[in-house]
């Protein structure tokens, strides 16, 4: 019965990475079609630049901020939604923080992009509460750029991962906080000990798809920066797509994506190996 999601997995999944980090070991032309064995000239030519550094700077920008985020601060919602005593405005919180997940990226990456305007509202509403100084071409800035992107992907994910941790939440028995209030335990003591420790599984999980999410990012930098300004909001998915399809270097764009890979798996090995609560 696995036999075909197997097979399926093989071709579309496991081949392509096979046959991709053939790809990294040469110097491929998009445009002559010629492809020739030049060994591990791509990764050193690679690690070697000074634009590897940046885009893997941004990369690393993405992952703290994403797991800060989408981790921590959508734990603390789904943990105060979860406590609401009022059942509908917590469920007409939990609709508010979720529909962003809900919207094409390409839509939101529009509607950012003319909120980020010069004339946009994230400047309007700055001068009306009296902040003009601060207000600026969001996008256009090497200093903001990166960071004005990131805000967007957190606006849009933190109710996906909210919604995964109410779930989890929901799932341990209420006998087990009403017993640990009954012993006197506060509010703090009863989320970390209980709320936390009962859910380490779902945090794992969490944790994975933002770590990975923060390096195979791409859509969002593409809609709205391209990697600009000078390339100062460039990741590492943005740079492959870049000399893949603009300059035709494929061969190299495959080193890129093969690093990828790797830095995407050495991050989260660690996470294979840390044990949940109950687990042996």
């Amino acid at each position: 019965y696995i036999f075909p999601a197997l097979l399926i997995l093989a071709m579309f999944v496991y081949y392509p990475i096979v046959r991709n980090i053939g790809y990294g070991f040469t110097d491929w032309e998009l445009m002559s079609g010629t492809r020739h064995w030049v060994g591990l000239n791509n990764y050193i030519k690679l690690l070697k630049s000074a634009e590897f550094a940046k885009v893997f700077l941004n990369n690393l920008r993405y992952v703290g901020i994403s797991v800060f985020f989408q981790v921590g601060v959508a734990l603390i919602i789904a943990a105060a939604l979860e406590n609401m005593k009022t059942r509908w405005l917590s469920g007409l919180f939990r609709t508010t923080f979720f529909i962003p997940s809900l919207i094409s990226l390409t839509i939101i990456g529009l509607m950012f992009t003319f909120i980020y305007n010069n004339e946009g509202l994230l400047n309007g509403f700055l001068k009306f509460v009296g902040l003009g100084q601060y207000a600026k071409g969001w996008l256009g800035n090497g200093k903001t750029a990166i960071y004005a992107v990131i805000a967007v992907s957190q606006w849009r994910s933190i109710g996906y991962t909210m919604m995964l941790l109410i779930v989890a939440i929901q799932r341990i028995p209420r006998e087990i906080f009403e017993a640990a209030r009954i012993d006197g335990a506060n509010s703090a003591r009863i989320f970390w000990d209980i709320t936390v420790a009962n859910i380490a599984g779902m945090l794992k999980i969490a944790l994975m798809i933002n770590i990975a999410g923060g390096f195979l990012v791409f859509y969002e930098i593409f809609i709205m920066t391209s990697g600009g300004p000078y390339g100062s909001s460039q990741v590492l998915s943005t740079l492959m797509y870049e000399y893949a399809f603009v300059h035709g270097k494929m061969g190299y764009a495959s080193a890129i994506a093969n690093v990828i890979l790797v830095i995407s798996f050495l991050f989260l090995l660690p996470q294979l190996f840390v044990k949940n609560k109950g687990e042996a």
